[in-house]
């Protein structure tokens, strides 16, 4: 299930926009070119993926709002061949820097189906047998 969809694109940047990025016909179509669409979200979900597959079992059962909105300003970044403006180019580095949280565990999803991964554990569990020689068996030497 993608993250987010050409509509929630639209939502973001306009369609106007959204053709200029995408249409790279020669000549131009003047209208977005869905492919193009496609293999930036595709793009932006490997991204999420790679980072909450450390904490959260994969797929999700469904979308929380924090990762659609990652997705579109990871997607939006990556439609931007030549020039990125400083917002997107700022939107998109603080993309990344949430899902390095979300990765490390400062950030919590949202979910209710329990998909969280298990934690790391805290501390070292060290199982051996029992000591031959200790202070007890080595007082005489």
């Amino acid at each position: 299930m993608p993250y987010a969809t050409q509509q929630d694109l639209i939502g973001r940047i306009g369609e106007d926009a959204l053709i200029d990025l995408t249409d790279r016909a020669d000549p131009p179509t003047g209208a977005i070119d869905a492919t193009v669409v496609d293999e930036a979200l595709g793009d932006a979900d490997a991204i999420i993926d790679g980072h909450i597959r450390v904490r959260y079992a994969l797929p999700l059962a469904e979308t929380p709002p924090l990762l659609k909105r990652l997705a579109v300003d990871i997607a939006i970044y990556a439609l931007h061949r030549f020039d990125v403006p400083e917002l997107v180019a700022g939107r998109h580095s603080a993309a990344i820097d949430t899902l390095k949280g979300l990765a490390a565990g400062r950030v919590e999803l949202p979910v209710a189906d329990g998909s969280e991964a298990p934690a790391a554990p805290t501390e070292a569990v060290v199982q051996a047998p029992p000591r031959r020689l200790d202070r007890g068996s080595l007082e005489g030497y």
